[in-house]
């Protein structure tokens, strides 16, 4: 019996690894496009690599053949050198094209929370720019809008834990009232598999079950680690530039002055039951003792 093709782009990234491994477990062919030089040991022998071929679209569409279902986790965290929001909106339009001509049958696409073409931030405003061209294209979608995973290889979850083990005080922008809906990677990734094996045209705000203010998500995080500290509220400039001073010392780009606005305007909260089962408490409690350990870089990643 001939397996099913599943495509998966960045397959060995954060939410690309889980859907791969999702995919490997129900019974599916799988294959990863990627640039990326590391490879995920558990998946190089049980899954087909190639390359993203963005400027050569005949070798873009041959590599989309024969999928059933293509799973779109590629974008960029914030504009780094050549990697950039327009740059990432591009690639994917190219990517949705060759799958159309490729004959894939089901296209499942991340998004973000609360995306708007009419956005003054350009991560969400390109997020809604791809999810009204992937709706236009006559193929059937699944479109999931996670805002904050968490899970082993998070950075953000991560950083906050490796920023209370090294600093005696923590910082917020304002007050630090702003909410997330946080929803662990494994959980993700089996909504990404079921929406994939589905037929049904749906947009699906991904949460977990627990929503925290900002401040009440670095306290517990404290709590659990064993290193509550004090939180302070910064103002905006004065917050940036001290994650700036922290980036230059740990050679990354902590957060951007777009990343800060799109969480004081509550962008990575939807008010709607959770899809996700897991709770962050409990995932961060029996990670402990690892959580925080090392820091985890953005930049570092992408080379």
């Amino acid at each position: 019996m001939i397996k099913e093709l599943h495509v998966v782009t960045g397959a060995y990234g954060f939410s690309g690894k889980y859907i791969a491994k999702r995919l490997i477990e129900g019974g599916f062919e799988v294959r990863t496009l990627t640039n990326s030089a590391h490879k995920e040991e558990a998946l190089t022998d049980k899954i087909e690599t190639v390359p993203f071929h963005f400027d050569e679209p005949e070798k873009l569409i041959e590599s989309l053949k024969d999928a059933h279902v293509l799973y779109n986790t590629y974008w960029v965290r914030f504009n780094y050198k050549t990697l950039t929001h327009s740059n990432a909106v591009e690639n994917t339009l190219k990517l949705f094209e060759a799958a159309k001509k490729a004959g894939v049958k089901r296209i499942v696409h991340v998004s973000i929370t609360n995306p708007s073409e009419h956005s003054p931030l350009e991560y969400f405003r390109g997020k809604a720019l791809l999810e009204r061209a992937l709706i236009n294209s006559g193929i059937s979608y699944g479109i999931l809008s996670p805002a904050v995973l968490f899970g082993r290889e998070d950075i953000l979850i991560n950083n906050i834990a490796w920023m209370l083990r090294k600093f005696p005080v923590f910082g917020v922008f304002g007050r630090g009232d702003y909410r997330l809906q946080p929803i662990y990677v494994d959980d993700f990734a089996e909504l990404a598999v079921d929406v994939g094996t589905n037929d049904e045209k749906c947009l699906i705000n991904a949460m977990g079950p627990e929503i925290f203010t900002y401040r009440e998500l670095v306290m517990q995080i404290g709590e659990i680690i064993g290193k509550q500290r004090p939180i302070v509220n910064l103002p905006d400039s004065i917050g940036y530039y001290f994650a700036r001073l922290i980036g230059i010392l740990v050679r990354d780009k902590i957060i951007t002055r777009e990343e800060i606005r799109g969480l004081k305007s509550n962008l990575l909260y939807v008010n709607v039951p959770p899809v996700g089962r897991t709770k962050l408490t409990e995932w961060a409690k029996e990670n402990a003792s690892s959580l925080g350990i090392q820091y985890s870089s953005e930049l570092a990643k992408r080379k």
